[in-house]
């Protein structure tokens, strides 16, 4: 899709780069020759991937990170620019949530996932811009949040952190275009990916029928967008949130509401 070497001498930092679409991601970046850096909170997915880069001819570096903890994530920065030197693209994908219907989720479980997608991404985001992209006076980020188009019943907390990051992208776009950072979103639809297996079969159905093409998106087509907007080729765009979601944001429904909704006032 993209010609050889479109990210030649190029280093990408791809976190939840273990597993599913930042995965899918780093493979397609490290293919078109970028150097590529992954994180994520635990090792085991972090090393598998890695061997499968290194197998592929990928330079890779892999580091666990909490990006929720501003110092592991300063940490993690420093030690992408000791072994290269420097990054050039930044794609935020780490994040996790849980479906749960808002009157039954607990106080703990909505701040864990703000504070993960939400103050995670800022985290990440400001540490690359100061150390990478202001000094070096180019940049390039791509935010992965979800389709929140018509709000996101069944998981109000990832809903409400991914509208946060849409928000943050715009402001970024606009703070930091002086300093030449493009700063773009992509807002998946249901992707299926080993993330999606907790969810409920039922569930995926449902966001499969609710697609215009009748299918769920798979991690490759969402990573092929978010290495367009890496690249120099997208050099026009900034601030924007691209969906792919096959169509699910402009048609279909897979949160059921009941017939007797409570009429105000009650009818007489």
């Amino acid at each position: 899709m993209f010609r050889a070497g479109l990210f030649e001498a190029e280093v990408a930092l791809v976190t939840g780069g273990g597993t599913g679409i930042g995965f899918a991601t780093a493979a397609e970046l490290g293919a078109l020759g970028a150097k590529i850096a992954i994180c994520g909170r635990r090792p085991e997915p972090l090393e598998k991937a890695a061997k499968e880069l290194g197998a592929a001819g990928v330079e890779v570096f892999t580091a666990p990170c909490d990006i929720r903890d501003p110092d592991q994530v300063a940490a993690l920065v420093a030690a992408v620019k000791a072994r290269f030197g420097r990054i050039d693209v930044l794609v935020n994908n780490a994040g996790g949530q849980f479906p749960s219907a808002a009157e039954g989720l607990s106080p703990r479980g909505f701040e864990a996932v703000v504070r993960n997608n939400l103050l995670g991404t800022f985290n990440v985001t400001q540490a690359v811009a100061n150390a990478a992209f202001i000094p070096q006076r180019r940049g390039r980020i791509v935010n992965v949040i979800a389709q929140i188009a018509r709000g996101f019943p069944g998981m109000v907390h990832t809903g409400a952190a991914r509208a946060g990051v849409e928000n943050m992208t715009k402001t970024l776009a606009i703070e930091w275009a002086a300093y030449g950072i493009r700063v773009n979103a992509v807002a998946p639809g249901v992707i299926k990916t080993t993330g999606t297996e907790q969810y409920p079969p039922e569930l995926l159905e449902a966001a499969g029928r609710a697609s215009v093409l009748r299918r769920l998106g798979t991690a490759n087509e969402v990573a092929h967008l978010i290495v367009y907007l890496a690249s120099r080729q997208a050099d026009f765009i900034t601030g924007q949130s691209l969906y792919i979601d096959g169509g699910q944001s402009l048609w279909g429904d897979i949160w059921q509401v009941p017939d007797d909704v409570p009429r105000f006032p009650p009818e007489d």
